[in-house]
């Protein structure tokens, strides 16, 4: 049970670090551009630019233009998902909780383990290209005049999130060495020999 607890905890991490980093695609302020009242967003998909509530968006025509950060970031994290999607696939048939492969417990739990390890796999390579985003767009900011400075957004914490909870959820699904010490203790205590204190008396 305990090791099944376990699993359940590192699949409900992994979703939610996989739905962040999926809110995080989406998102339109990856860089940000501010200049009095105006402010321009530039995510991996569009642009958005305005004052204050007064904003318009336009969708990105041609890839090659992109500046390198967003052209890179742009492939990593769909590829990301992508892994994310298999693992949760591979994970639903190896967790403890499920009726798939009953008869095989040690194949299950190795499946369990690749799932988990393509979830850690999904989670380092968001918090890589995010981490490397940023080290991009701070030295754009140093290099570039006080007026056209981009700063990161928002979307970069979110995506950090992401690749750290399903980093972690994945590690708590690939985590044998846990389970394998959980049932060795239950069943070590169901067979440690019980003492009747009225036994002692005569």
């Amino acid at each position: 049970m305990a090791a099944s607890g376990l699993q359940l905890l590192g699949f409900f991490l992994s979703l939610v670090g996989v739905a962040a980093t999926a809110a995080a695609t989406v998102m339109v302020d990856w860089k940000k551009l501010v200049q009095g009242k105006h402010r321009s967003y530039e995510g991996l998909w569009m642009s958005c630019g305005g004052v204050q509530d007064r904003a318009t968006c336009e969708i990105y025509h041609s890839f090659i233009k992109l500046p390198d950060e967003i052209q890179a970031t742009r492939i990593a994290l769909p590829l990301s998902l992508f892994l994310s999607a298999l693992a949760m696939l591979v994970s639903t048939v190896g967790m403890k909780c499920t009726h798939f492969m009953d008869g095989a417990s040690q194949s299950k739990s190795v499946t369990a383990m690749i799932g988990g390890i393509m979830f850690m796999l999904s989670g380092l390579l968001t918090i890589i290209i995010t981490s490397w985003f940023v080290k991009v767009v701070l030295q754009n900011f140093y290099d570039s005049p006080p007026l056209i400075r981009s700063e990161f957004g928002n979307a970069v914490f979110v995506s950090w999130a992401g690749g750290l909870l399903t980093l972690t959820g994945g590690a708590f699904l690939s985590c044998r060495r846990c389970a394998t010490k959980s049932s060795m203790s239950i069943s070590s205590s169901r067979l440690l020999p019980t003492s009747d204190p009225k036994s002692n008396y005569v």
